[in-house]
Formats: structure tokens, C-alpha cells, sequence
């Protein structure tokens, strides 16, 4: 792909509208000043001075920041966060992304918000060093109503959406927006609207979903497969077949080594990752791989085009330090020239 064919594809991004469902998390980072550290005059521990606070959407968040960095006309947020200072600050990040529409996006005393803490060491000239993570989570299964509310969000948003991205971000299964009830809506979806892209990626496994667009990591397709699959012929294999199964495109991203994508009864496609150039920050790239895919893919974009689009995406995203990055249209189309 050239930086012309780049102009094409992208130019017809600020028409489409797009739903993203899932786990949504504030990403909270703590600036910290080394040189300014004290020590607590009552417990004699170490005190962190921090210099600034930092707050961006984070897990389905980071997709929609990196929809809004793609110039998408709409996109509907469809998830929840708590009534709580963290929700607070979560529904103010996403409000200030363009496109953004908050409308379908749940507010309840139920449930915690998602919140990652994220305290970073800030030296002169230096990489940011990140310290031990501090995570708000919700421990106990979301509450029926909550879930039944955005399933009846789901269905209405995506009557008027080109696509729909799916995220399941919580590790502790019934805690977050993807359960039972969200999914069979996605399938009851799928059914009425065949022709909707829907792009499903779930950290713990796309086993029992729906068929969809899979998009997952070498991890994750080893828990569809029973174990893992390490060699690039492998994973070809295993993605053509999840792609014949459910008849959809399927995608596996392989850090250093690229990302396999296939068509049902096509052959796979392997496009090679970027070279690196000097410190990389890998938080946040495989959710510019998802956003990046499915905005090409309703664009029309070709499997092929589609995938290196997403690895330009990925590999400027990763040379962004102590924060979760984004690729605007114009870093894309810097990338083909």
C-alpha cells in the first residue's frame, strides 16, 4: 500500500458510524518527580510526590480514542462505570473525544468503575518507569437489570451503525458488560442485520461467542485451540479454520511478528510488523489493531490493506511513551509515504 491508496481507504472514515461495547476503564497515570521525594513524618515511609494527574478511557475506551483519532462521524459508547469520582472522570474523558455520544452509556451506585492507577517515575531524558499498577474492579456478577439495559442499548445502536467492536476486558467472568445476555444479543443482531461487521475480542477466550469477526492474540487463540500455536504456518491454519467456521473474517495479532487475518475459504495472509526505532510502549496497541481493522474493513477496505493499515497503526502507537496512544489518519498516511 501506497500513500495514495492510504488517502482513498481512509478518506471514507468521517462517514461511519460505529458502537463499541464492552469494558470501559479510566486510565488514571500519576506523574511522579523522583528528586521531590520525602519521607512521611509519621510513618517514616516514602512519600511519591505526584505533579500531575493524567485521565484517558481505557480498555473499550482506548478503541473509541482511537476511533475519534480516525475522525469517525459517530461512535456510541455502550457500557458502564460507577457513580464514583472515577466514573466521573471517565464520562468526562470520553464526553471530550470527538464523535462521542453518550447516550447509550449507563450510570450505577451497583457497580465500581473499571480503573486502572497507573503511578509513573518522570526523569529528565528518560523513559517514564511504571510502578506497581493500583486496579479498581467489580467482584461481584453485574447486576441483571444493568445487563439487561445494555442489551436493550446494543439493539438500538446497532440499527444505525457500519460496525460493531466488542471488548471483554474483565478477567473474572459476569463482572463486566460482556455477559449471557449481551451476547445473545449480538447473535440475535448478527441474525437480523448480515451484512453489519461486528469485531468481537475478548481477553479470556472467543470459544462460546457468536460467530463474528474474531480478532485475539496468540494467548488467546491458544484457548480456542487447547494449546499453543507457535509457528507462522500453525497459526495460519488455526485462523483459516476459525474463519471457515464462523464464516467471517478472522485475525491473530503476533507482537514482534505481525498479524495473521483470513477470509472464509481464502487463503491466510501473514503482513510482518513494523520495524522498532528505539523504546516502545506496548499498552494499547492491540486495541488500535481492532479499531484500525474495523475501520478499514467498513470502509472497504481489502483483508490485506485492512492489516497493514492496522500495523502502521500499531507500530506508531508503541513509540508512544507512558500513555496509551492513538494513529491519526495523517500518522497513517506519514507511514506510506
Amino acid at each position: 500500500m501506497n500513500r495514495i491508496e492510504c488517502q482513498q481507504r481512509t478518506n471514507r472514515y468521517s462517514g461511519l458510524k460505529v458502537t463499541v461495547v464492552g469494558d470501559f476503564c479510566l486510565d488514571r497515570y500519576f506523574d511522579i518527580r523522583p528528586e521531590l521525594a520525602e519521607t512521611s513524618l509519621e510513618t517514616g515511609l516514602p512519600v511519591h510526590n505526584v505533579t500531575a494527574v493524567r485521565c484517558y478511557p481505557g480498555a473499550s475506551g482506548t478503541i473509541v480514542n482511537n476511533l475519534a483519532a480516525l475522525g469517525a462521524a459517530c461512535i456510541w459508547p455502550i457500557g458502564f462505570s460507577g457513580d464514583d469520582s472515577e466514573g466521573w472522570a471517565l464520562r468526562r474523558a470520553l464526553k471530550a473525544l470527538r464523535g462521542v455520544d453518550l447516550t447509550h452509556f449507563a450510570t450505577s451506585p451497583e457497580v465500581n468503575t473499571f480503573t486502572y492507577s497507573k503511578p509513573l517515575l518522570i526523569r529528565p531524558g528518560q523513559p517514564p518507569e511504571e510502578l506497581s499498577r493500583l486496579d479498581i474492579k467489580n467482584w461481584l456478577p453485574t447486576p441483571e437489570a444493568l445487563g439487561n439495559q445494555i442489551a436493550a442499548s446494543l439493539r438500538l445502536a446497532a440499527e444505525k451503525s457500519d460496525a460493531v467492536i466488542v471488548l471483554d476486558q474483565v478477567d473474572l467472568i459476569g463482572t463486566g458488560v460482556i455477559t449471557r445476555p449481551i451476547l445473545a444479543a449480538l447473535e440475535e443482531i448478527g441474525r437480523r442485520y448480515p451484512s453489519l461487521l461486528i469485531v468481537g475480542d475478548s481477553r479470556r477466550s472467543l470459544a462460546d461467542w457468536p460467530p463474528m469477526v474474531f480478532k485475539m492474540n496468540a494467548r488467546e487463540l491458544g484457548l480456542i485451540t487447547g494449546g499453543p500455536v507457535d509457528s507462522i504456518e500453525g497459526v495460519k491454519m488455526s485462523v483459516q479454520a476459525l474463519a471457515n467456521r464462523n464464516r467471517q473474517a478472522a485475525f491473530v495479532t503476533l507482537a514482534e511478528r505481525g498479524i495473521i487475518g483470513a477470509l472464509p475459504d481464502a487463503k491466510a495472509i501473514h503482513v510482518p510488523a513494523r520495524p522498532v526505532r528505539g523504546p516502545i510502549d506496548i499498552v494499547g496497541a492491540g486495541d488500535s489493531v481492532t479499531a484500525n481493522l474495523t475501520m478499514a474493513l467498513a470502509a472497504g477496505a481489502r483483508l490485506g490493506e485492512a492489516m497493514e493499515l492496522a500495523m502502521a497503526a500499531a507500530s506508531h502507537v508503541i513509540h508512544q511513551l507512558g500513555t496509551t496512544g492513538t494513529a491519526s489518519i495523517a500518522d497513517l498516511q506519514a507511514a506510506f509515504e
